[in-house]
């Protein structure tokens, strides 16, 4: 593998990983899991959200004062998609975007598309992979989202997943890319207010679920104490 992140002689990283909490913060979960699909060494911090101190924290590593952040030696990027592509540079051996470029092109407009929208959905449907919060679900004011992202999931695997256009694999266009890193958060969504799919969206959120690098950020999530309410962030109409 193309590896421009090292270990040095004490075996400390030059990657660093700036997240929120992990069973909140969505946008923090996207590039982890793009890094561990790298297989490079990094270091991580996580910075808790809601707390007293948090911007203070967090302004110590972001110009935007948000997370996710990467740090790599002097260099400094910041935004959920951005590092990605940061990723898929440093590692290319990764196949975080596939070398077909249909696939790529495709998978670069889902990402960004998911970058970008579905506002409705986040504010309605907040991740928390600790909790079951069926009883509690918005998921019928999104319903047009739903149907949207089943779509694109559905197309992504028909005309690119099943013929490993970016290796064999369960995931949008076969093996993991960028684009399933980008969609992660809102499979756990998914989960949490239990939303009825299709057949290939089921399969494909059983595919991220089970995946180890997501397992892992999982297991971590599973060990916060903090608990944000629902109508923190957003009152219903």
């Amino acid at each position: 593998m193309s590896n421009d992140a090292k270990l040095d002689d004490t075996g400390h990283t030059d990657l660093t990983l700036i997240v929120g909490s992990k069973n909140y913060s969505s946008w923090s979960l996207r590039p982890y899991l793009a890094l561990k699909a790298t297989a490079l060494p990094f270091r991580e911090v996580v910075i808790p959200l809601r707390a007293d101190d948090t911007y203070r924290h967090i302004r110590l590593y972001s110009p935007s004062g948000t997370v996710p952040v990467l740090i790599h030696g002097a260099i400094k990027v910041w935004e959920s998609l951005a590092i990605c592509e940061y990723l898929a540079e440093i590692a290319p051996d990764a196949n975080l975007w596939p070398k077909d470029a249909e696939a790529r092109a495709f998978g670069r407009s889902i990402a960004n598309e998911v970058h970008a929208g579905f506002a409705a959905l986040r504010q309605n449907m907040p991740m928390d992979i600790a909790r079951d919060r069926r009883h509690e679900s918005r998921a019928h004011l999104v319903t047009d989202q739903i149907v949207r992202i089943n779509a694109i999931w559905s197309e992504a695997r028909e005309r690119f997943g099943r013929r490993g256009a970016n290796g064999e694999g369960p995931f949008l266009l076969g093996g993991f890319s960028n684009a399933d890193a980008m969609f992660a958060p809102i499979v756990t969504r998914f989960r949490t207010y239990g939303v009825t799919l299709d057949e290939t969206g089921q399969k494909y959120c059983d595919a991220i679920l089970a995946w180890p690098g997501f397992k892992e950020w999982e297991a971590a999530a599973l060990q916060e104490t903090a608990v944000f309410q629902f109508d923190v962030f957003q009152k219903a109409d």
